[in-house]
């Protein structure tokens, strides 16, 4: 398989080079932005789905780049992926930097009542499989994953 590139990653760096998180939230204020409640955001967080990039300690403090990752869960979960799968593409993510949802082409095929998620890279489109991500061709239909952020009424 072709390596999966990185080229994405966010460009905000801190000490050495490393990308440095901004803005701080609270589980609720998280969960109003990516829909979804502040409990599920806790979750997320203890399930390593999502970061609480600045603070790990109780309340966990989240950043607005760990908004951008629950909001990209909330999306992925809404479509029907899997728990499981989300956490496998996670896992499959490192190379993308320490918010690995925001900063991969990722995008969704339906598969009968499934939906899987993918990779749409330049030299293909890379279906997450059981030992990791694999070029699928002929191309399916992708529906790319973005950024949704809710607004609160009133």
């Amino acid at each position: 398989m072709a390596s999966i590139s990185a080229g994405s990653l966010h460009t905000f760096n801190g000490v050495a080079g490393k990308p440095r998180p901004h803005g701080r939230f609270l589980a609720g204020e998280v969960g109003e932005l990516a829909g979804v409640s502040g409990s599920a955001i806790g979750q997320w967080a203890r399930w390593g789905y999502i970061r609480s990039s600045q603070s790990d300690a109780e309340p966990r403090v989240y950043s607005v780049e760990d908004v951008n990752e629950a909001a990209i869960v909330s999306e992925l979960l809404a479509r029907g992926v899997r728990h499981a799968d989300v956490r496998q593409a996670i896992e499959r993510l490192t190379d993308f930097g320490p918010w690995p949802l925001s900063n991969a082409p990722l995008g969704t095929i339906a598969e009968g009542a499934r939906c899987r998620i993918v990779l749409d890279e330049r030299d293909g489109i890379y279906e997450l499989a059981p030992r990791g991500w694999q070029r699928v061709g002929p191309p399916p239909e992708v529906e790319g994953v973005r950024v949704r952020l809710r607004s609160s009424p009133g």
